[in-house]
């Protein structure tokens, strides 16, 4: 569905260098700290950055699409941009048929009557979580197959997140979409992706299966005498503090049967952030 290879972008003191793929019916996860160049990736796709070198194929394995489809078939949001907030859901609606041919104007205000969005009421007075509804809504209402979805649940309160995380999953319910979605929340993302990229300082980390991260990261808690004795064969980073070592690893399985005596926890998004971007080699 998309793949982006070797692309990469110099801002003096930063410098994007980014390869990644998302396949059909995938929900992928882009993770990393503010600054880490998720965005920056993001505008690239979308052509709204002037790329240095490297390619980006976007839906390319699924048949011959001139430049105008795909664009009509790519759909974006970004947590810093949207409709004038002197529009009306009416309004909005009565715009986007007039530019995309397949837009669904009677589907996409049922949704939003559905999600409780008033239709004649200036945007200006809707909340956070209404706002973010809408884009969501009008971006999954004109035939899009692939999502670009750059922090949607920033700000919202769990209830809005779960809401947003429902209709993601109901866009994808035919198999034959895919998003790529960023987030800085953990748990939107463990319990949304298929898979996940982890970005640092523009360079891609590490790739894995949610369900890999799920069932087979941990993170070892141990005294500096049993870091000095473990085998340290399958340690990805560590960090060393006063009261002892933090360890992620991808084989949780291994240590647990083998030393009984450290202290293993299931790895999550939010450890391999921190571990991967902060820890040290082991």
């Amino acid at each position: 569905m998309l793949k982006v290879r070797g692309l990469k972008k110099n801002y003096g003191d930063f410098c994007l260098d980014v390869s990644l793929e998302v396949k059909k019916g995938y929900i992928t996860g882009l993770i990393g700290r503010n600054g880490a160049g998720k965005s920056t990736l993001f505008k690239a796709i979308m052509g709204l950055v002037k790329m240095d070198d490297g390619d980006i194929e976007v839906f390319n394995d699924e048949g011959f699409y001139s430049e105008i489809e795909k664009k009509r078939m790519l759909g974006a949001v970004f947590s810093d941009s949207g409709f004038s907030q002197y529009f009306k859901v009416k309004e909005i609606a009565s715009l986007m048929e007039s530019m995309y041919p397949k837009f669904d104007k009677n589907g996409f205000l049922e949704r939003c009557k559905a999600w409780e969005l008033p239709l004649n009421k200036s945007i200006k007075k809707f909340s956070s979580g209404m706002i973010a509804k809408l884009k969501i809504i009008a971006v999954t209402s004109y035939g899009a197959r692939l999502l670009i979805l750059d922090e949607p649940t920033a700000g919202l309160d769990v209830v809005a997140r779960r809401d947003m995380a429902d209709m993601i999953r109901e866009y994808m319910m035919d198999g034959e979409r895919s998003v790529l979605i960023s987030s800085h929340i953990s748990g939107d993302i463990e319990g949304l992706c298929d898979d996940v990229y982890l970005i640092e300082d523009g360079q891609i980390l590490l790739h894995e299966e949610t369900d890999t991260i799920r069932d087979g990261y941990g993170i070892l808690k141990m005294t500096y005498d049993q870091y000095e004795k473990i085998d340290k064969e399958f340690l990805l980073k560590i960090k060393k503090e006063k009261t002892g070592v933090i360890a992620l690893t991808d084989r949780r399985n291994y240590y647990e049967e083998n030393y009984s005596g450290i202290v293993i926890e299931r790895g999550n998004v939010d450890d391999i952030i921190s571990l991967m971007a902060r820890g040290d080699e082991k």
